[in-house]
C-alpha cells in the first residue's frame, strides 16, 4: 500500500509540474491567454507541495523524481506534442524508471 501510495503521488506530482508548465509555455510561447499562465503558476506551487506527502526525505524524493519526471515527459511528448518515442527516448526511459525503484523502494537495512 506504501509503494502504491507513494507511485500516485509521483504520477500526481509529475502531471502538475508538467501540467502548469505547460500552461506557462502556452502563454509565453504561442500567445494564450494570461489566464492559463496564472492557471500554471497555480498548478506549479501544488507541485510543490505533492512531494512532501511521500514517505522519504527531501534528497531522495527528489532525486527518485527525476526519474519519473523523465518518463512522463517522455509521455507528455508523445500524447501531446504527437512526438512518438525513438527506442533511445524509451531505453533512457526504463534506465530512469529503474533508479527510482531503486533509489525509492530497494530494501534498507
Amino acid at each position: 500500500m506504501l509503494i502504491t501510495k507513494s507511485v500516485f503521488y509521483f504520477l500526481l506530482a509529475g502531471l502538475c509540474e508538467i501540467g502548469g508548465g505547460y500552461l506557462v509555455w502556452l502563454w509565453l510561447r504561442e500567445g494564450k491567454s494570461i489566464m492559463l499562465a496564472a492557471l500554471g503558476a497555480i498548478v506549479l506551487v501544488l507541485y510543490g507541495v505533492i512531494p512532501t506527502l511521500q514517505p522519504a526525505n527531501f534528497g531522495r524524493v527528489y532525486a527518485a523524481y527525476g526519474g519519473v519526471f523523465i518518463v512522463l515527459s517522455i509521455l507528455w511528448g508523445w500524447q501531446i506534442d504527437k512526438i512518438l518515442p525513438d527506442r533511445f527516448d524509451i531505453i533512457g526511459g526504463i534506465v530512469a524508471l529503474v533508479g527510482v525503484v531503486i533509489i525509492m523502494y530497494a530494501p534498507r537495512a
